[in-house]
């Protein structure tokens, strides 16, 4: 059941950035997983599926569980669905269902996995890939995410400007001549090692930056927990990468937001 590696993972994602603040909040309700980081940022103030779903009704009852508890708080948020967690002809009506509780789909996110990577295709370029360890990598790290994925500055800070949440979410920014031009992140569950948070500005894209800063965060992974088996959710302007690196598709992931 390699979606299972998937759907575990990511909900980890979550656990860490939620119990690194002081605003988060952790939850399990009846087959729903709660992880809220509280924050402006309605993403990641998520709900998962956290078991199978083998009918409409339950797959209701599911998502008014946690639109409950996020209107009971005035937050808005998101459901990350593993959708292989949906049984049959579930999950074809899903989007619909969803929609009743006015949760919009928001986006796809293949799952992949690979169970070791497959060696680079080309030199990669040679970067200055440091961890993030203080206010300037986290600032560096935080104002790359924002511009990659289009949200305000103020919102990604939020989710990412305590220290508690660097513990387990292991963060790289890598530099050109002092710019932070590229992020990746990964966090480890049992023996898998989630990988985040990849992006580049734009500018400096199609310059194996990506791939670069990605290798140096799980060859670090891999040094230090030997771990080789990774996952990750892909978007459209990653996947032809993440299969040439040994990724294959395992599941999908979709999101409703409020």
């Amino acid at each position: 059941m390699d979606f299972s590696n998937v759907a575990d993972n990511l909900r980890e994602s979550f656990r860490v950035l939620a119990s690194g603040r002081a605003s988060g909040e952790l939850r399990e309700l009846r087959g729903v997983s709660i992880a809220s980081a509280g924050v402006t940022f309605q993403m990641f103030n998520a709900a998962f599926l956290s078991g199978p779903v083998t009918s409409d009704a339950e797959l209701e009852q599911r998502i008014l569980l946690a639109s409950m508890h996020f209107q009971s708080r005035g937050q808005e948020w998101a459901y990350w669905v593993c959708n292989d967690w949906m049984k049959g002809a579930v999950r074809g009506r899903s989007q619909k269902i969803f929609g009743k509780f006015g949760l919009r789909h928001s986006v796809d996110l293949p799952g992949m996995v690979a169970e070791r990577l497959a060696p680079p295709r080309r030199a990669l370029p040679r970067l200055d890939v440091r961890r993030v360890c203080d206010v300037t990598t986290q600032e560096a790290f935080c104002a790359v995410g924002s511009i990659c994925f289009n949200v305000p500055f103020s919102w990604f800070r939020e989710v990412f400007e305590t220290n508690a949440v660097w513990e387990r979410f292991a963060g790289y920014v890598a530099y050109v001549s002092e710019e932070p031009v590229s992020t990746a992140a990964v966090v480890i569950d049992g023996r898998t090692a989630g990988v985040y948070n990849v992006a580049t500005i734009p500018g400096h894209q199609r310059r194996g930056y990506g791939e670069a800063v990605m290798r140096h965060a799980l060859n670090a992974v891999r040094t230090d927990h030997g771990i080789e088996r990774t996952i990750l959710q892909s978007t459209k302007a990653g996947y032809a990468l993440y299969e040439r690196m040994g990724y294959r598709t395992v599941t999908n992931v979709s999101v409703y937001s409020t």
